[in-house]
């Protein structure tokens, strides 16, 4: 019975993710969360509440599971460019494997008269930054990082990552690969991306590498 509850509730979530980021949280109406769901609305108040508990949870589930896989990372003994290269690689792929999340963060985030939304969202990826913070200054601290602005150098990665994805359609013309088919964003798309950081975090991060490797 437990299993069939959660089953459901994955369900919901999953269809809510969807429906939120194609139409926003104003145009996603709970009638119309329920119907695209094949539940009744009562149902989605028995698992969440309302529609801003939904929402949440969507954004939780995605955020969380995120910040898992970076702190597995973090806590591995191995050289900090090897960290940093596997953090990269676990952003990189939750990014362009769930780029409809991505958009909806975006979104959310731009909306200013949603601040309270806002002001969750922001919280949220802020931990899981923290982490990307933690990796970059361990690095710094064993000396085989430069004494870069950690922040600034964080929000060049990410920026990166989001802009291909929220800004697909101009990416798409501009790398003349299409970001709609999976195989392209797999096999060409995303180790281009991340062999472009990595070049990118060589020049700009990496004190000796060398000893690194």
């Amino acid at each position: 019975m437990e299993k069939r509850k959660e089953d459901k509730k994955e369900h919901i979530l999953n269809i809510a993710e969807k429906v939120f980021s194609e139409y926003g949280y104003e145009g996603a109406s709970t009638r119309l969360l329920a119907n695209e769901a094949c539940v009744n609305m009562a149902m989605i108040s028995y698992y969440f509440g309302s529609k801003d508990g939904l929402l949440k949870a969507v954004l939780e589930r995605r955020i969380a599971g995120l910040r898992k896989e970076l702190e597995e990372v973090r806590d591995q003994d191995i050289v900090s460019w090897k960290k940093i290269s596997m953090v990269i690689d676990v952003y990189l792929n939750r990014v362009l494997s769930n780029n409809c999340f991505y958009r909806l963060i975006n979104r959310e985030l731009s909306l200013a008269q949603r601040s309270e939304l806002g002001e969750f969202i922001s919280d949220s990826i802020m931990r899981n930054v923290h982490v990307f913070k933690e990796v970059i200054e361990e690095g710094i601290q064993n000396g085989s990082f430069n004494p870069v602005d950690v922040e600034m150098t964080i929000a060049s990665i990410l920026g990166t990552m989001y802009y291909m994805v929220n800004s697909s359609q101009v990416a798409s013309k501009m790398l003349d690969k299409d970001f709609l088919d999976p195989e392209v964003v797999q096999h060409e798309i995303r180790p281009r991306i991340k062999q472009y950081l990595l070049d990118y975090l060589k020049a700009y991060l990496l004190k000796n590498e060398s000893e690194n490797k």
